[in-house]
């Protein structure tokens, strides 16, 4: 019998302590995903014992976040007996709940979802698989991954390690909890509109969205009319996110991009990177995150790149046009969830924040021809951005990290989805274009949450992106949710 740790069967109380984290002195210590492969592949430590850390620390940890949709621990450990193959051979993981896995169902955070277990692995998950890594179980996610925070109408939300009051974002976010926490040192993660890059800057993560093709589609991705969906991972070390990338390329190569290849430290090029502080949506960003990024700018400049204030020439009408094709990706799901669900989907156990973009979208549905036909121009306008930089610097998120219920999906739809419109405004851009896009957290807010940057690069250029991160993690090593006081 797997642990009973869903927050779906059994809603815990609420810690008394806000800071919620389980490194310790056990095989996992505070080594990354990196680290513990190559002990596991010395043999100075077994798969088993890492596993059996893990599980603990989840079960230390699990009661104060909420991360887990999932928890499948003794198939963990018979796994752990048998020999593995891949870079992170025996290192243990969570997949995010939208992804299948042979044996286990797929909810999608959603209450309205009921399936039967998976009879194989997912095509992505089969390419995540491919590494090596012992899979734990699901992490939570919101609702189709459709809001900034993970969480619930009736359930218990998933909460940030660094402060468990406050949001840790979405819509990886039970992926990015559970791996701040130091349950994992890498999770699953995928990126519709910033869901890898969101939870990431709100845990003090990286979080790198690939080329749209990077890696292998999940099968719904392959159905969009525009593929907004990247998939991969959230780790705490630079290294760990680079070696994934390239352990994924040698499994599937698009030879329509560049190769990454394995990308060890910085780079020697001196870069030119375009600064942006506020949004397209118009509204400012707050002065903590504005004051990060431009520190960020100064530290870049120290090392001898080129940062300055550039022109952001996208059209005015990409906020409403991607908040009108989510609302239109919310309908779909609505009208034709049987269908893609199958045959026991309830439209009628919905969240609010699902309905009302559905509604949104149904009073605008004539729009969707020139909405589709202005988001797909938007790659080529993305790409024009990079003639004159190498990169662009931009805060990941328009505000710091908000407090649990600010984003609720139990909050009248109207004021969510403006509050929605303010907090995610960067990062969508790289979603509809197609760019990659990377958050790292360079800062620190008053409350003592992570602040992320983001940069984005060119089409295939993930190299330049994981090189600048090298660099800032050298010149400014990222804090630790386990020396935070």
């Amino acid at each position: 019998m797997n642990s009973p740790l869903s927050p779906r069967l059994a809603d815990e109380a609420v810690a008394s302590y806000t800071r919620a984290h389980a490194f310790g002195d056990d095989a996992l210590g505070n080594h990354d995903a990196t680290a513990i492969a190559t002990l596991i592949r010395e043999r100075k430590l077994s798969s088993r014992e890492v596993l059996e850390a893990a599980i603990d620390r989840a079960h230390k940890v699990e009661p104060a976040i909420h991360a887990i949709e999932l928890a499948v621990f003794r198939q963990a450990l018979r796994e752990a007996r048998q020999p593995h193959e891949g870079f992170f051979a025996g290192v243990p993981t969570f997949v995010k709940d939208n992804t299948e896995i042979k044996g286990l169902p797929t909810s999608h955070g959603s209450d309205a979802v009921s399936t039967a277990p998976a009879k194989r692995d997912g095509a992505f998950a089969r390419q995540y698989m491919a590494q090596g890594f012992i899979c734990m179980g699901k992490s939570r996610m919101p609702e189709f991954g459709l809001n900034a925070t993970t969480e619930f109408v009736e359930h218990t939300p998933t909460r940030n390690p660094w402060h468990t009051e406050y949001s840790c974002g979405a819509s990886s976010g039970g992926s990015a909890a559970l791996v701040a926490a130091g349950v994992v040192p890498i999770a699953h993660a995928n990126d519709g509109g910033g869901s890898i890059r969101i939870p990431a800057a709100c845990c003090g993560l990286i979080g790198l969205k690939p080329t749209r093709g990077r890696l292998v589609d999940s099968a719904s991705a392959r159905f969009l009319p525009i593929n907004i969906i990247g998939e991969g991972v959230v780790t705490r070390s630079v290294r760990d996110t680079a070696n994934f990338f390239a352990e994924a390329e040698r499994y599937f190569y698009n030879p329509k991009l560049s190769r990454v290849g394995w990308v060890q430290g910085p780079g020697s090029r001196k870069l030119r990177v375009g600064l942006v502080l506020d949004s397209i949506t118009g509204q400012r960003t707050d002065a903590e995150t504005r004051d990060t990024v431009l520190a960020t700018a100064k530290l870049l400049g120290n090392l001898g790149h080129h940062v300055e204030e550039m022109s952001f020439n996208i059209r005015d009408t990409f906020a409403h046009d991607f908040g009108l094709y989510w609302g239109m990706l919310s309908y779909l799901m609505g009208k034709f969830g049987k269908q893609i669900m199958g045959p026991e989907f309830d439209k009628t156990r919905l969240d609010d924040l699902t309905q009302g973009l559905g509604r949104m979208y149904r009073k605008q549905i004539m729009q969707t021809p020139v909405m589709l036909y202005r988001l797909k121009k938007i790659q080529q306008e993305y790409a024009a951005l990079f003639r004159n930089y190498d990169l662009i610097l931009s805060p990941t998120l328009a505000h710091t990290t908000p407090r649990l219920g600010h984003l609720s999906p139990a909050t009248p739809f109207n004021e969510l989805f403006e509050r929605l419109m303010h907090y995610v405004s960067f990062t969508p851009l790289n979603n509809v274009s197609g760019g990659p896009g990377i958050s790292l957290p360079m800062g620190q807010s008053q409350a003592g949450l992570p602040i992320g940057v983001h940069f984005s690069a060119n089409h295939g250029d993930e190299r330049s992106l994981l090189e600048v991160a090298f660099a800032l993690e050298q010149a400014a090593p990222w804090r630790r949710i386990q020396d935070a006081c």
